[in-house]
């Protein structure tokens, strides 16, 4: 009998739910009675989990090279004047400036697009796939009807049987709509 899921998640330093989520997942696997072998279950979870992030940060912040600090007169290290601060890294990596940065960058796009839209720059895409639509809808209309409208003249011009030209029209028409109409347009 191995140990319960919230024991094992005070043994590995970590939540409950973490430990449910790498059960879950498939990461370690509990044993028949539903507890927790700590030494197989530590195993399967260095094995089945990636390396984590603040490892990566460490050796990352450890091949750097770092001067030491000039120290005042009462032993408190002083900044140079000269020397630029590198802004404090949050959890995710990102620094307060870059969220700042990015943050603006997302402002002045929506202002582009607000302004364009202000300017009836812009068209509303659900307006404008319908009217395309209806726009090849009256094209397909125009095309099966042409036959009717026309082949009664061409077979007076050609001297043969009106019906025949109307088939053969139709026909030929057709094919060539089936052929469009295989034609996807992408809209995005």
């Amino acid at each position: 009998m191995g140990l319960s899921i919230r024991a094992y998640a005070r043994h590995r330093g970590v939540s409950h739910v973490a430990v449910k989520k790498a059960i879950d997942t498939g990461r370690i696997t509990p044993l028949p009675d539903g507890t927790i072998d700590p030494d197989a279950a530590d195993a399967q979870w260095a094995q089945n989990t990636l390396q984590p992030r603040k490892a990566a940060e460490q050796v990352k912040v450890s091949t750097a090279k770092v001067r030491p600090a000039p120290v005042a007169a009462e032993g408190v290290p002083q900044r140079e004047a000269s020397e630029p601060s590198s802004p404090p890294l949050s959890a995710g990596g990102t620094s307060l400036l870059q969220a700042r940065t990015v943050n603006e960058v997302l402002k002045a796009q929506l202002n582009k697009v607000e302004l364009a839209h202000r300017k009836k720059e812009l068209v509303d895409r659900a307006q404008a796939v319908a009217h395309v639509f209806k726009l090849a809808r009256v094209e397909r209309d125009a095309w099966l009807n042409w036959p009717a409208r026309i082949s009664g003249q061409m077979a007076s011009k050609l001297g043969i049987d009106a019906h025949q030209m109307h088939v053969a029209l139709e026909a030929a028409v057709r094919e060539h709509l089936i052929e469009l109409g295989e034609l996807r347009p992408r809209v995005d």
